[in-house]
């Protein structure tokens, strides 16, 4: 998909950056901080629909992080993964509004998650934060499992798995967001009315079945580099 590219220069180097994608990401952040004020404006023993469902959110992915790495680590950790599951959704859904009703000299405007750029930056902020957590809790072993075969086998598949898990976050979310909005304006474009309807809705699902699964396979990375088995 084309994007809508500005090209500057920064202390005499040149970058270029997907406009389209940078303006989509900063209203999905700014929706999230409007909502984050909104929810613990008034907070209360007696919770409002919004509150409770902001502590259920809350509190589902404390419970999965304190089983896969205990209470005093998952408190260290869970702001991560919580910030990561709520701009992913928060993004997803953007990427349903009717942004196709601005027209751009080239680009268009969707989700962010609908660029590669996007998602496997993510996914990299991901690799080197358990990758710093690992090492800071197991040194060196967190790379090199001894000389034995069985360790030295270990050592390959791990070695394997770090280049491999970026790129498995960052190609499934960019390529189930992406392939969801062609899909969506390829029926819109044939039929106007109703027929559609079905399509976003399934969309909806999709955002969040894909905000779990990158959300929860991060919590497992983390889970796995920070555990002592």
């Amino acid at each position: 998909m084309e994007h809508w590219i500005c090209n500057f220069n920064i202390f005499g180097h040149p970058v270029s950056a997907n406009m389209d994608t940078l303006i989509t990401m900063w209203f999905t952040m700014f929706l999230l901080i409007v909502l984050a004020l909104i929810t613990t404006r008034k907070t209360t023993l007696v919770p409002s629909k919004l509150q409770l469902a902001a502590e259920g959110v809350v509190k589902y992915f404390s419970g999965i992080a304190k089983a896969s790495m205990g209470e005093e680590a998952s408190k260290r950790h869970l702001p991560l993964i919580l910030t990561l599951f709520m701009f992913i959704l928060t993004a997803n859904l953007v990427g349903q509004l009717p942004w196709h009703l601005i027209h751009l000299k080239t680009g268009e405007l969707a989700s962010p998650n609908n660029d590669i750029n996007m998602t496997a930056a993510m996914a990299i902020v991901v690799s080197l934060y358990y990758i710093y957590y690992g090492v800071k809790k197991k040194g060196f072993h967190f790379f090199f499992h001894g000389f034995s075969i069985d360790g030295i086998i270990i050592t390959l598949v791990d070695t394997l798995e770090l280049f491999v898990r970026p790129f498995s976050l960052a190609l499934r979310l960019f390529a189930n967001i992406f392939a969801g909005e062609v899909l969506v304006f390829t029926v819109v474009g044939i039929f106007a009315y109703f027929i559609p309807l079905p399509f976003m809705l399934f969309e909806l699902f999709v955002a969040l079945i894909q905000a779990l699964v990158f959300t929860l396979l991060s919590t497992t990375y983390i889970s796995m580099a920070v555990n002592e088995e």
